[in-house]
């Protein structure tokens, strides 16, 4: 398996498209939903971890890896992939899960808690892309400069842009080999996600949220998202929150038994 992820990639017809995903383990289902230029691999370090009390779903959203997409076609947008999550877990789950969303995966786990919480048991929001209306997060068009590059030919040069952005200076760089690889696989997603309708929530839209909300940062995540944070604690009085310590924005990769022993312990309650 490239990237260095051993378990079995399968599909689910959802809505006409084979939605690409591993599972691993019994019991309650877990869906975990990667962030931009990622896929169903970058959860490599929690399915096996997790697998072990729940049981586990990595999926990959419409059009990343292991699909070629050529960037083409206006099914790119948090909606139609949180209406695939949705179709997944009434089609393969089979009952309502716990949904765990990184980054822009985040903003898919928050649209369908709000909008399907009938399938929802709980969401984990990991440093996710809901900024607060009129939070200036000072990264200017940085997608639309990463896809730039991209186009005149400079690929390394756009994705080192659209990570160093997210994660801190110098990330991209000193990414192991499997997550480049991961990335340069997903570039294209970068299309659809520059053509998408920038976010900003409420405190009335995030009060809609009546599951259990665990709040998962990284301690050198830069900004906008501890304050994205913030603000959620804020909204949220009663959800919980933890900080991964020594992790940027990646913390589930950076530190990984940290990440994963508060998902646990959360997923337990």
């Amino acid at each position: 398996m490239r990237a260095d992820f051993e378990l079995e990639v399968r599909h689910a017809d959802i809505d006409g498209y084979p939605l690409a995903y591993a599972v691993q383990g019994s019991g309650r289902p877990v869906v975990l939903i990667h962030g931009s230029l990622c896929d169903l691999r970058y959860w490599k370090a929690q399915v096996a971890a997790l697998g072990a009390g729940f049981r586990v779903y990595s999926v990959s959203l419409r059009h990343h890896w292991p699909e070629r997409w050529d960037g083409h076609g206006g099914d790119f947008s948090s909606a139609r992939h949180a209406a695939d999550i949705a179709g997944f877990i009434e089609q393969v789950a089979g009952e309502p899960a716990h949904v765990v969303g990184h980054s822009r995966g985040g903003r898919v786990a928050f649209e369908l808690a709000q909008g399907r919480p009938e399938l929802v048991r709980g969401v984990t929001l990991a440093d996710p892309g809901l900024p607060p209306a009129g939070l200036d997060d000072g990264r200017d068009d940085f997608r639309e400069r990463a896809l730039q590059a991209i186009q005149a030919g400079d690929v390394e040069g756009g994705l080192a842009l659209f990570i160093d952005t997210v994660s801190g200076a110098d990330t991209w760089r000193r990414m192991v080999p499997w997550f480049k690889e991961m990335v340069l696989d997903n570039a294209n997603t970068l299309f659809g996600q520059a053509r998408e309708p920038r976010m900003a929530v409420t405190a009335a839209q995030v009060q809609t949220l009546t599951k259990p909300v665990l709040l998962i940062g990284g301690a050198l995540s830069p900004a906008p998202y501890p304050a994205i944070l913030d603000y959620l604690q804020q909204w949220l009085p009663h959800a919980a929150r933890v900080t991964i310590a020594g992790s940027s924005h990646g913390m589930n990769l950076g530190n990984p038994r940290a990440f994963n022993t508060a998902l646990r312990e959360f997923l337990q309650r």
